[in-house]
């Protein structure tokens, strides 16, 4: 454990809090004592991700809000503040994905996925602002591999997520001296995770996803939560503007190697 259980609770904001990724990071949070508010565009989600942080033992609260909707991300965050405090740890990790050649794409369907990933990172970080205590709290944006390893069918994905990675570092530099970081993590091939499901779309390519990652075998939540956890702990007070792969080397290679098994049917 990273974090005295003694120690005074603390406020984490998860942005997309109720599913995959961002879902396990909350429940790290919960299960270490913290208070973890949740947010993302549907109630049930909400409310069963709020139970599930109860029963862990936090002081969950939960709302919801679509993150392209700047307002309703203010108003959001502003009802978590309300109930829960000053925010310690601000989690954004809202996305979406889906396939789709460039030539074939349409402009709401590109800017749909730069709405959701790179202005709804921009929403959350703005909006979190104002609450983000100072010095000491953390952002932790969650990035992908898309955003430095170019992918068939990704266009989108990959312009957007190069933008949250530049953000990343921008309100690094622009934060920084207000004692807060800002830094990103970037899963790999998450098991389970509905970004995953879409992408292998024939069952048997999950063992030849699996050939392609140095470390043997695909991602589960807890290892992102692994890294938040220290990122937003004492012992990551020094690190700041970091683009932070946690893929099993999966970047390295594997990512693009998977693409090309996918264009030939796996």
């Amino acid at each position: 454990m990273l974090r005295s259980p003694m120690s005074e609770p603390r406020h984490i904001l998860v942005s997309g809090g109720t599913s995959g990724i961002n879902r396990g990071i909350a429940e790290r949070f919960a299960s270490r004592g913290d208070n973890v508010s949740v947010f993302s565009r549907k109630q049930d989600k909400v409310d069963d991700t709020v139970a599930a942080l109860k029963r862990l033992g936090s002081a969950a609260f939960g709302t919801t809000a679509d993150v392209r909707d700047a307002e309703a991300v203010t108003g959001a965050i502003g009802a978590c503040v309300e109930a829960q405090g000053e925010i310690d740890v601000l989690i954004s990790g809202a996305a979406g994905n889906f396939l789709a050649p460039a030539a074939a794409m349409s402009s709401n369907a590109f800017g749909s996925v730069v709405g959701i990933d790179l202005q709804g990172s921009f929403n959350v970080a703005r909006a979190a602002f104002e609450h983000l205590k100072k010095p000491g709290s953390c952002l932790i944006q969650i990035s992908a591999p898309q955003a430095y390893v170019p992918m068939l069918m990704q266009s989108h994905v990959c312009a957007a997520k190069a933008g949250v990675d530049m953000l990343t570092r921008t309100l690094a530099l622009e934060w920084g001296s207000m004692g807060i970081r800002v830094n990103s993590i970037v899963p790999g091939a998450v098991d389970g995770t509905e970004g995953m499901k879409r992408l292998l779309t024939n069952p048997a390519m999950k063992d030849k996803l699996t050939e392609t990652i140095p470390l043997g075998r695909l991602s589960h939540p807890g290892d992102c939560a692994d890294v938040a956890e220290f990122l937003a702990s004492p012992q990551g007070q020094y690190i700041t503007g970091v683009i932070l792969p946690v893929d099993g080397g999966w970047s390295l290679a594997g990512a693009s190697l998977m693409q090309h098994m996918m264009m030939q049917g796996g």
